[in-house]
């Protein structure tokens, strides 16, 4: 229910790892939410053909647990399967947890908890991703509803490492819910967002941010273009695609993407739809097959599904597509290819079948309810399906199309948003009632062979070096602290030569030696250096942040902009005189970007003051809300309902306090936000008084939250859509320190 910096668990790390005991791996695991190979496919056989989700002789259900109704789709490694769901929903301390449960017996092993915080997602959306577990180390992996990125011990349940993406590197947390699926590449693993960075990553947009998978070192950070129109979750594909590692995703600026997986380089792109994109593209060779419910690029039909040749470079709108069907609106269920038909499932749970190469109907559509989200599975000859609305399908792939094997109805109440999953002969089941594990032990299970997947070649015809990384890409150092730098080089297809020596510089403040060291000035606070590595006429990248120890103050007399080092403040906040001094303005013309927060520093702090002056200006007779962060919780001052409030967890209210505080518009206040853990638990204490009066004795208001948040970075909250925000004199200090 805690959650730690990856900052502050390098013992934990080291701990974590000399534990750990790499998992045996099986033919019949399913280590990802698509499967093992990417396509929602499974070799096994002997699995049920009918069930009762009721229970029961002949119900083929070999146990259910009605605590993980969830939307998160489970995985297994060996007799282990992970899954992500609510911990304690509807209390005082709910927050997200991973459990690791025993895929035969359905008895949890373990459980991994963690808080929800500073978010807009409601609760009924906590577990939108799916953990995906490393078959070569057992290693599991998680992002929660939030942002916080984890790596676990699959054996223990310890976490290994860390990190809040949102604090950190600013992931946007929606009330959408829409975190995406961690995917595993080599040595990375690799996650993706909508970011609202710092520098000239400031404005939005979906960028995949790859870790070192055993240490959470960030190797590469990389997006698409800014101000997508949406978030996303389309799930990425790394497949091999004419001897070319690639990850292939759909993006919220509404175009399918190629990227190296290993490096972040863009290889090509498929302008598809003026909306994002949420389904996971479906490769098949060279081939991609993937389609949405949004606004087509041309015409006014709506929805599109296509397929793309996958060996283009650059734009590849006019050269890759093989064929387009518009007005099928797939938006949510990524398809199936079986025998040369692909079975596509409409977001009104009608199933469409559309030959391969030419991507016209062979079959007549068929109804099975009236929304779907999940993916159907295909394994032992039959396609599961599940809608939202609570019906199941047991489907078998025929020249008229499908024939029913067998169907029926959830219990009354659950629906179904996760993908049902095979593994070792049984049958996975998500619904919003709970886990069923089906197995038909009537049957003699076993499993075909899979097809070989394509090889990369070989990097021994092509060594020449075409591209430099520097890594890490981004760290934070306080002043005189020192940061060491590696160089890797790669060929042109992105596959790893080896690390060479460079000749570095820097540009900003610092000094560097010749293999790397990095040493940080000891006067140049809050300052952003980039580091530059040059190897035979080719150069690589790097980004150091410089932000001291407490305590801060910040009047933004002489800069033309908030500092450079605050994430998601720039692009939303301007620097404007305003009576003669310098003032931040949080603007109201920014699209979609009006209600946003922004962090300071490193996320491990704990037990500090902020304090701001603040101004709300009234437009259309409309005033803004204005917030001030602290280790997880903010204290919002809002102008629509004329109360202060203290919270964690936006839209659920978990642990809040909330009073009547009448407030005019045009006139400078000073806030103040105290947080501290005091026996054991976290307590929050704020004020809000008019700027230049005496400081009152007494705090305006508390709370106390019975599952803390141990740390978190300083920053703002604000919403500023209705009206701008005025912020000036901003500290930051230690709660031994008086600002």
């Amino acid at each position: 229910m805690k959650h730690i910096s990856s900052y502050v668990s390098f013992f934990i790390l080291l701990a974590g790892l000399l534990a750990f005991s790499p998992a045996v791996v099986s033919a019949g695991d399913w280590p990802f939410w698509r499967g093992p190979e990417n396509n929602g496919i499974s070799r096994e056989t002997g699995l049920p053909d009918d069930w009762n989700p009721r229970g029961g002789e002949g119900s083929n259900v070999s146990w259910k647990r009605d605590d993980l109704g969830t939307r998160s789709t489970p995985v297994v490694l060996g007799e282990r399967l992970y899954i992500i769901t609510r911990n304690h929903p509807g209390t005082k301390i709910e927050g997200e947890k991973v459990v690791c449960i025993n895929a035969k017996t359905g008895e949890t092993i373990w459980e991994n908890a963690f808080n929800v915080w500073l978010s807009d997602v409601p609760d009924t959306r906590v577990g939108w991703s799916s953990c995906n577990v490393d078959p070569k180390t057992g290693l599991v992996y998680a992002l929660g509803v939030c942002g916080y990125f984890q790596c676990i011990n699959g054996e223990t349940g310890q976490t290994v490492w860390s990190v809040p993406l949102h604090e950190t590197y600013g992931l946007l947390s929606t009330y959408g819910g829409r975190t995406n699926f961690p995917v595993i590449c080599d040595d990375l693993v690799i996650i993706s967002a909508i970011v609202i960075g710092w520098g000239d990553q400031a404005k939005p947009s979906h960028r995949f941010l790859a870790f070192d998978k055993k240490s959470g070192q960030l190797v590469w950070n990389n997006g698409t273009r800014p101000l997508p129109y949406d978030t996303t979750y389309s799930s990425p594909t790394v497949t091999v695609v004419d001897g070319q590692k690639l990850l292939i995703f759909g993006s919220g600026d509404g175009a399918v993407w190629a990227f190296q997986p290993r490096t972040g380089k863009q290889v090509w792109r498929y302008p598809f739809s003026r909306r994002g994109l949420n389904v996971a593209p479906l490769v098949v060779g060279d081939r991609v097959f993937t389609g949405h419910s949004e606004e087509n690029i041309e015409g006014t039909a709506m929805g599109a599904i296509a397929a793309i040749y996958a060996k283009g470079s650059g734009d590849i709108s006019k050269t890759g597509e093989l064929w387009k069907t518009t007005e099928l609106m797939m938006g949510k269920s990524s398809p199936l290819l079986i025998d040369g038909r692909l079975y596509c499932f409409d977001d009104r749970a009608k199933l469409r079948v559309l030959d391969a190469q030419t991507g016209q109907p062979v079959a007549a559509r068929k109804a099975l309810g009236t929304a779907m989200r999940a993916s159907p599975l295909y394994a032992d000859g039959k396609i599961y399906a599940l809608t939202a609305n609570g019906k199941w399908y047991i489907l078998r792939p025929d020249q008229q199309g499908v024939e029913v094997v067998s169907k029926g109805r959830l219990p009354r109440g659950e629906g179904v948003d996760a993908s049902p999953i095979c593994a070792h002969g049984r049958v996975y089941i998500t619904t919003s009632g709970g886990l069923y594990c089906l197995e038909d032990k009537s049957k003699k299970h076993g499993e075909s062979a899979a097809p070989k997947p394509e090889e990369e070649t070989p990097v021994s015809e092509d060594e020449k070096p075409a591209q430099v990384q520097v890594v890490p890409a981004e760290a934070v150092v306080a002043p005189g602290e020192g940061q060491q730098f590696k160089v890797r080089l790669f060929n042109a297809r992105g596959q790893f030569l080896g690390e060479s020596p460079a000749e570095f510089s820097l540009q900003g403040s610092g000094q560097i030696d010749k293999n790397g060291a990095f040493l940080a000035s000891a006067d140049s606070a809050f300052t952003a250096t980039t580091v530059v590595a040059n190897v035979a006429g080719l150069s690589g990248v790097a980004r150091v942040r410089n932000i001291p120890p407490l305590p801060w103050k910040f009047d933004f007399e002489g800069m033309s902009a908030p500092p450079v080092v605050w994430v998601g403040a720039r692009y939303r906040h301007i620097i404007r005189e305003i009576d003669g001094n310098n003032v931040m303005v949080k603007i109201s013309t920014i699209p979609k970007g009006a209600r946003s927060r922004a962090w300071f520093g490193r996320p491990e702090l704990s037990n500090y003051t902020i304090q701001a002056d603040v101004q709300g200006t009234l437009q259309n007779g409309k005033m803004p809300d204005i917030g001030l962060v602290a280790q997880g919780y903010a204290l919002d001052l809002q102008g629509a309902n004329q109360r202060l409030q203290v919270r964690s967890w936006v839209t659920q209210l978990r642990m809040a306090a909330t009073i009547d505080f009448p407030w005019k518009p045009g006139v400078w206040y000073t806030m103040k936000l105290r947080a501290a853990i005091e026996d054991g638990k976290a307590v929050l204490r704020g004020k809000v008084w008019v700027k230049g009066e005496p400081e009152p004795d007494h705090w305006t208001i508390e709370a106390t939250d019975d599952s803390p948040n141990l740390t978190g970075a300083p920053g703002l909250f604000g919403n500023a859509k209705n009206a701008e925000i005025f912020l000036d004199n901003i500290s930051v200090t230690p709660n031994d320190i008086t600002p």
